[in-house]
């Protein structure tokens, strides 16, 4: 493993940690209550959960039409909404570690006295961006993995697999999102205002969108459409969909190149 991509890894090391136990803890959290209430009386707890939803917001949830199911229960709770939003949470602030944090924070310049170019910096940063955001990923999918199956959801985990595949390439693309805005602005909270207005965005657009044909168009310029569309809990790997992921993201990368080597840094 190249030397610097160790080195950042060893910098996140705190943070993923903590992200890690926090993403267990949340998810391990609301599948246990699956297990104590839901399937107890699931007709009186998805009335009760509905209820406490009005109409677009459910749109928000999914429509929550079938959370009384294991997999509708697990796609509302850790695939729809919350889960990608700590995901996400947790992309961005690694993404900004990678240039606008050492940037703002006058060590980026030391970094950049060393013999070593721009280009692999960037690149080296991002590998460890990539790496951190798969461990936290494989971590996390085990653990729904073998909660579901403890609180007997009856999801498969080919299923698991496919919806936890796209959650990761969702978050890489937005992590990858705030580390080109930083290499293009070397601002920490401009990166972040980014990533935050195309993501509530984004998923307004597309959750909304399926019923308001005077925005449904914008759903395909939403990175979120790409995960959720394709209904990966429900219906297996949409290919096209996550190839489209993977290549907004390597065009972000491209981008981030082109940006941080014309720039010059802490101006």
């Amino acid at each position: 493993m190249p030397t610097l991509v160790r080195k950042t890894l060893g910098e996140y090391r705190r943070a993923l940690i903590g992200w890690t136990v926090g993403l267990c803890a949340f998810l391990g959290m609301y599948i246990s209550i699956y297990a104590s209430m839901m399937r107890q009386d699931p007709e009186t707890f998805a009335a009760q959960a509905i209820a406490k939803y009005p109409g677009a917001l459910r749109d928000l949830m999914g429509g929550m039409s079938d959370i009384a199911t294991g997999r509708g229960y697990l796609q509302a709770i850790a695939y729809q909404l919350l889960g990608p939003l700590l995901f996400t949470m947790c992309a961005a602030i690694l993404g900004n570690r990678a240039i606008a944090g050492p940037e703002e924070a006058k060590t980026l310049e030391l970094t950049l006295t060393l013999p070593i170019d721009r280009r692999r910096l960037l690149l080296e940063r991002w590998a460890a961006l990539a790496l951190g955001l798969l461990a936290v990923t494989l971590v996390t999918l085990a653990l729904v993995a073998g909660a579901s199956s403890a609180a007997h959801m009856e999801v498969p985990f080919g299923g698991i697999l496919a919806a936890h595949t796209g959650l990761f390439l969702l978050v890489l693309f937005f992590g990858t999102l705030t580390l080109c805005v930083g290499a293009a602005f070397g601002r920490k909270q401009v990166a972040l205002a980014v990533v935050g207005v195309w993501g509530v965005a984004g998923y307004i657009v597309e959750t909304m969108g399926r019923s308001i044909d005077a925005i449904s168009w914008l759903r395909w310029l939403s990175p979120v459409h790409y995960y959720l569309d394709g209904r990966p809990l429900y219906q297996g790997w949409p290919y096209g969909d996550y190839l489209v992921l993977l290549g907004a993201t390597a065009v972000l990368l491209m981008t981030a190149l082109l940006a941080f080597e014309r720039r010059d840094v802490g101006v």
